[in-house]
């Protein structure tokens, strides 16, 4: 049998101190990231839990220039697009807001599930086959804290075609695209989303989506 494990109270007020400071960052410094620091934090997302511990979870980290260049130009095309649903002043508090940082964060990550993967042998999966998807979710946002608690920030970029990344960065057909990451030393430190700080929206309570019956 396994040692009992136990976190205090002060262990407890950390943790939600570090949920509050785990921001979506757009803003970052230039400076690398410490060696090993990006694989280190895979590992820690591989922690997470998988539907059938099927770990359906595939990372890319893309060093290569010219692929970062193409999803940057990929980020552009769609933000655009993005741009036209708007109209009137929401068009223009879009367009000025900052969406991604993938021209100064010196880390880039993309996330893919593997459906077709045979691991866990489909447990869990025959009715729910979206759980692959949350799966992967899970470990980014695991991956997501300890980042933050090592001072490292991270940003999700959505505003990209998923098909037109796969294409970039030359994954296996059968692989979904989750989201793009962005990985560096913020510019400063926020415990509010930048959205809500530019006006975009509001962040609301939780009993505003608790459903009791």
């Amino acid at each position: 049998m396994g040692e009992r494990i136990i976190f205090d109270e002060a262990f407890r007020a950390r943790l939600h101190e570090l949920f509050i400071w785990r921001r979506d960052v757009r803003r970052f410094r230039r400076d690398a990231l410490p060696a090993g620091a990006l694989d280190r934090l895979i590992e820690t997302a591989c922690l997470g839990p998988s539907v059938g511990l099927s770990q359906p979870w595939r990372f890319v980290t893309v060093d290569d220039p010219l692929r970062r260049a193409a999803v940057i130009e990929a980020f552009r095309a769609a933000n655009a697009e993005a741009l036209a649903a708007y109209s009137g002043e929401r068009a223009e508090r879009y367009a000025r807001l900052k969406l991604a940082g993938l021209a100064e964060a010196p880390g880039h990550l993309a996330l893919f599930t593997d459906r077709s993967t045979e691991v866990g042998h489909g447990l869990g999966r025959r009715s729910m086959p979206e759980t692959a998807e949350y799966s992967a979710v899970a470990a980014i946002t695991i991956m997501w804290l300890a980042a933050r608690a090592e001072g490292i920030g991270m940003g999700w970029v959505s505003i990209l075609d998923p098909a037109r990344v796969a294409a970039i960065l030359e994954v296996p057909a059968d692989w979904r695209f989750i989201g793009y990451f962005c990985l560096g030393y913020p510019e400063s430190e926020e415990d509010r989303p930048e959205l809500e700080r530019a006006g975009w929206a509001e962040r609301r309570g939780a009993r505003e989506f608790i459903l009791r019956r």
